[in-house]
């Protein structure tokens, strides 16, 4: 399973009782087997023309009120996260880890390089922080920026946490009793998984890719807009929509009049920015006038 899926299943499934895990696996392997049924379906989840986040909405609108929430969000994080050839099979293996975790009460986490448990780490935080609103992202930040310079400062705590030879128990449970009750419970979650999902002697260098995971995650869940005029409320939804629509995530807008921008907005999210003010577009056309794309346009057009 790729390791960014199986940190979100991690995350997702581990919550969950008996009943409703027991529903998610039937939801799973009912749409395992439409996909191995239908050619047309399996063939969409696989064309690679088209881009992961306009997969998983497809993917969401076709199990929208058919399977649980639950099942619906492993299934729309598989088919955005994995390549597209990849999609039908993350989503069997999403079925079988399901399985195996509501027989044997157990889910079970192989030993990966640190990168690709750093993705693994990567995926448990997506689940938690799609749940949650950005103005806390902030607190999660700070928690886990102290909490890595706290283990990196203290020799004797290092030494334990770091061992990979002591047991997950202890290390968890030393994790819960520095942490608990002091940290929010997301911070919490993230500490522990770490432990559990991360490499034992990075546990430091995972927090600290925590720390930027989070920040980015921030981000593209926030559009700074800048606009020459207010917006009604009509234009900020058709705009949140957009943007939802673009990276897959719920997105706030953080709006700023700027009349010298003349007219247009200007919105940044992410590493995106899109310009579409009337200054921008003067500022593209005086560029082209200097380096004479335009009047080379001109010339051909004559000819």
């Amino acid at each position: 399973m790729l390791p960014k899926l199986e940190g979100f299943a991690a995350a997702l499934l581990g919550r969950l009782d008996h009943t409703v895990l027991a529903t998610v696996v039937a939801d799973l392997d009912a749409f395992v087997a439409t996909i191995q049924a239908q050619g047309d379906l399996s063939a969409v989840l696989t064309d690679t023309s088209i881009a992961n986040v306009a997969r998983g909405q497809v993917v969401s609108e076709l199990l929208s009120n058919k399977v649980s929430p639950d099942a619906q969000r492993l299934c729309v994080y598989a088919s955005t996260t994995a390549p597209a050839q990849e999609v039908p099979r993350s989503i069997d293996e999403l079925a079988h880890v399901a399985r195996t975790l509501l027989e044997s009460g157990e889910f079970h986490h192989a030993n990966l390089g640190l990168l690709d448990a750093r993705r693994r780490v990567g995926g448990f935080a997506d689940a938690l922080l799609d749940e949650i609103d950005t103005e806390n992202f902030s607190a999660i930040e700070d928690d886990l920026f102290r909490w890595a310079r706290t283990v990196e400062g203290n020799v004797e705590l290092r030494h334990l946490l770091l061992d990979r030879d002591a047991p997950l128990d202890a290390r968890l449970g030393l994790t819960n009793q520095l942490l608990e009750g002091k940290v929010s419970p997301v911070s919490l979650s993230l500490a522990q998984f770490t432990i559990v999902g991360g490499r034992p002697r990075d546990v430091v260098g995972t927090l600290d890719f925590l720390v930027n995971y989070v920040a980015q995650s921030r981000d593209w869940r926030v559009a700074r807009v800048h606009t020459a005029r207010s917006l009604n409320e009509a234009s900020q939804s058709d705009l949140v929509g957009s943007l939802s629509a673009l990276t897959g995530k719920d997105v706030e807008l953080q709006i700023a009049e700027e009349p010298d921008l003349l007219g247009g907005v200007l919105v940044e999210i992410g590493d995106l920015r899109l310009d579409a003010t009337t200054r921008g577009r003067l500022g593209a056309l005086r560029d082209a006038v200097v380096s004479g794309r335009v009047l080379e346009s001109a010339v051909n057009r004559n000819d």
